[in-house]
């Protein structure tokens, strides 16, 4: 599967400069600064290892990446035999300083774009007291080296004449035997001076020798290594980088047959995100989900084994995207509008959106008979079950496969999915649920949209368009600084017991105040005791213990009451209501 040896230098540099040796479409660009190429030149020509470099041999029936040349080398269309995995940066770095005749194009340290020419200072580079790197020059397209603002020329290395009179020698001619020898004859020429001669025979060399037949240590993949494996190396070895991605390998084979996936995904995620009654909700789907989900689907449809580890992703043949894209970008669209029956109202209080990922090939495969009541009932349980179980948190990839199977089986008359047995809810869950993060945190507010709570002024339904326009967001019923006076346990007043939605103009009436005050105080912006009372109630709160200011009753009987919404929406029964640990959360038992 692999081989290793040393390759010189320059046999690498000619592979690159006729495009036989090139690079997989996924790599990413080049990005070394004008300091960090000066380095390496540094180390290369005192002979010092710069690395290994990794090379995966083109040709076989899982390496189909369309392939890219380097930069600076122009594509002439040649059929690549190498691409390099590890060693893009260094390589490319050589390439543009020691072989192109083109300027480099790099950048500061400040990341400004710059185009620079190299050259070695032939005087310091015999100077044993200098430091290499210093020896390394610079300069800028132009080949003139300017100071104060460029009104001053200090260096003019723009003729052969400046070179040789200033004793710069051009890196980029140095794997030019006839060039190399035609610079060296004119450069003796120019000074006619037996000692300058002797100096450039010593240059020669300790310096331009030893570039010349420099060697890397070469690692050797052949045509046999399956697509995951390229994948994996190529993350193990790029560990100070980005991670590669699957869609990024997928669109690389994809390419070999003039495929461009990701213009096909920024279409679809275009139409997703702009799909009427979706929320923006799909915003959140990334690409690797998509492809994800269609590897899942190809399989339903190919009636073949369910599995969607790396490498059957990256198995996904065109064929297959090109025939279901369209089918599943509709089922993704469906199941946002799902979510949005399901009171789930913007991007941010998805529970999870990796549980999209399943959703959208049950809605992909089973088309408007999802719609029938019933089957419509089982999904929603068993996405609840999914979110109230926390069943989506890691290792997902198992449990996509189990529930898009389990559920299809359980719709067709079957036993009950997984996720949909093993889910329960603990009631002292509830005391954990702190902060807006957590996916039970978000399910819980998405229930008290879902049973109709209403703005407590206006009396409105939090629907969408409510939700928006009057800036709904989730505050404490008993306020923080009214429990915090009170002394009351933090952990209680700060769960999501003593949370629900409340529109920023209610909010601001709210304030600080003890409940009994702040329902006076909104009572006078022409709100009936009445309905304030039934605007409160419709977010599960009690309001006799609300208006009485008697938090630990308000607290256990909205724990019941929001206990009994997870329990409808997860389609179970939640055990342990009368349990001792029950009791002493809540102050009673919760039956």
């Amino acid at each position: 599967m692999a081989k290793s040896n040393d390759t010189s230098l320059q046999e690498i540099l000619r592979g690159i400069s006729n495009g036989t040796t090139c690079l997989p479409d996924f790599q990413r660009g080049w990005v070394w600064d004008d300091e960090r190429i000066r380095g390496l030149i540094a180390s290369i020509t005192s002979s010092y290892p710069v690395g290994a470099v990794m090379f995966l041999e083109y040709g076989g029936d899982g390496i189909r990446f369309k392939s890219r040349t380097f930069t600076s080398v122009p594509d002439v269309g040649r059929k690549p035999e190498m691409f390099v995995l590890d060693g893009q940066q260094r390589l490319t770095s050589i390439y543009c300083s020691m072989y192109s005749k083109e300027p480099v194009p790099t950048q500061t340290i400040k990341k400004e774009d710059i185009r620079r020419y190299y050259y070695l200072d032939i005087e310091k580079c015999l100077n044993p007291d200098t430091d290499r790197v210093d020896a390394v020059i610079s300069v800028p397209a132009d080949k003139k080296i300017k100071k104060d603002f460029g009104r001053d020329i200090v260096t003019d290395l723009s003729t052969r004449q400046g070179e040789f009179s200033n004793h710069m020698f051009p890196l980029n001619i140095v794997f030019d035997s006839i060039a190399l020898d035609e610079w060296k004859d004119d450069y003796r020429d120019f000074h006619n001076d037996p000692d300058i001669s002797r100096r450039l025979r010593k240059f020669t060399a300790e310096v331009l020798n030893p570039i010349i037949l420099y060697t890397l240590p070469v690692i050797q993949l052949d045509k046999s290594t399956p697509k995951e494996a390229v994948c994996q190396v190529f993350e193990n070895v790029n560990k100070g980088g980005v991670a590669l991605t699957v869609f990024e390998l997928v669109t690389a084979t994809f390419a070999a047959d003039d495929f461009v996936l990701r213009d096909d995904w920024d279409m679809r995620a275009n139409k997703m995100r702009l799909a009427e009654g979706t929320f923006e909700l799909l915003t959140v789907v990334a690409a690797t989900d998509f492809l994800a989900s269609m590897t899942l689907l190809a399989q339903i449809k190919g009636n073949r084994t369910l599995a969607v580890k790396r490498k059957d992703v990256l198995s996904l043949a065109l064929s297959d995207y090109k025939t279901y894209a369209d089918a599943l970008t509709d089922g993704y669209i469906k199941a946002a509008r799902f979510l949005v029956q399901q009171s789930i109202l913007a991007p941010r209080d998805l529970p999870y959106t990796t549980q999209f990922i399943p959703l959208a090939v049950l809605m992909t495969v089973l088309g408007s008979k999802a719609d029938d009541g019933i089957v419509k009932a089982k999904l929603a349980a068993w996405y609840w079950c999914g979110v109230f179980g926390e069943m989506y948190g890691s290792a997902n990839e198992t449990r996509y496969v189990n529930d898009v199977s389990g559920v299809l089986e359980w719709i067709n008359g079957g036993k009950e999915p997984d996720t949909v047995s093993r889910a329960f809810f603990q009631p002292t869950r509830l005391l954990s649920l702190q902060t807006r993060n957590g996916a039970a945190y978000k399910g819980v507010m998405a229930l008290i949209l879902g049973e109709g709570a209403r703005d407590f002024i206006s009396g409105d339904k939090m629907d969408f368009t409510n939700f928006v326009a009057d800036y709904v967001d989730i505050h404490h019923i008993f306020p923080q600084k009214y429990c915090e006076k009170q002394g009351y346990d933090k952990r209680k007043w700060n769960c999501i017991v003593n949370k629900t939605p409340i529109a920023y103009r209610t909010n601001r009436k709210i304030g600080g105040a003890a409940p009994s005050k702040y329902l006076k105080a909104i009572e006078g912006t022409n709100v009936s005791a009445a309905a304030l009372d039934v605007n409160v109630a419709s977010h599960g709160i009690d309001v006799a213990s609300l208006r009485k200011d008697d938090f630990n009753t308000f607290f256990a009987l909205r724990a019941k009451t929001l206990l009994g919404l997870i329990a409808k929406a997860m389609g179970k029964q939640i055990n342990n209501l009368d349990s001792t640990d029950v009791v002493e959360a809540f102050g009673m038992s919760l039956e």
